[in-house]
């Protein structure tokens, strides 16, 4: 990339960064609105970015970047459920400071939550953490549960509740998932299991 071009670039992401951060709906940030705050021309933003997907992916990989620099900061180790807890923490925190993008990205037509390079990758960390506490028995769809609690629909939802609700219910969750009987004869008892 030349070196003018990658100066655009990065004046594109950090003018979007700032409007989306400063939004308070996802529709309230236009192409035209990003360019003039970058100070290049629109048509630079589609050479560049293809269209306004391609915008909002483009920061939302770059935002990504910081959430994956933060889930590698955790210390290793520690019990299954602790390190699920805190992915998904890290996940609900970034969703909150990224509100208005992760909405602009899951409300678009191909922009499904499922379909994203991020999803796939904390999905795979947290089937590596449900096997290691409860075998690989049902490990992918509790992986994909788990990953449905902090979406960010539901994240916008209750964007009002207090950091400590939020923790007290995504540890709730988290625990009765990793640190359950997986056994099918406690599926079938019909009572809760009791360690």
């Amino acid at each position: 990339m030349r070196a003018d071009a990658a100066r655009n670039r990065t004046a594109v992401l950090a003018a979007a960064d700032r409007l989306f951060d400063a939004a308070t709906d996802p529709d309230q940030v236009s192409m035209d609105d990003i360019a003039a705050a970058a100070g290049v021309g629109k048509g630079t933003l589609f050479r560049r970015f293809g269209d306004r997907m391609g915008l909002l992916r483009a920061l939302y990989a770059q935002r990504g970047d910081q959430l994956r620099a933060a889930l590698t900061a955790a210390p290793p180790g520690g019990p299954p459920a602790e390190r699920a807890l805190h992915l998904l923490r890290e996940v609900v925190r970034f969703k909150r400071d990224s509100r208005v993008l992760t909405l602009a990205l899951e409300n678009a037509g191909d922009g499904s939550p499922y379909r994203t390079g991020s999803y796939e990758e904390w999905h795979v960390l947290l089937v590596a953490l449900v096997t290691e506490a409860r075998g690989p028995a049902s490990a992918d769809y509790l992986a994909h549960a788990l990953l449905a609690a902090v979406r960010s629909d539901l994240v916008e939802h209750l964007r009002d509740w207090p950091d400590a609700r939020w923790e007290a219910g995504l540890a709730t969750l988290t625990r009765a998932v990793l640190d359950g009987d997986a056994s099918p004869a406690a599926a079938g008892a019909g009572g809760p299991v009791r360690h």
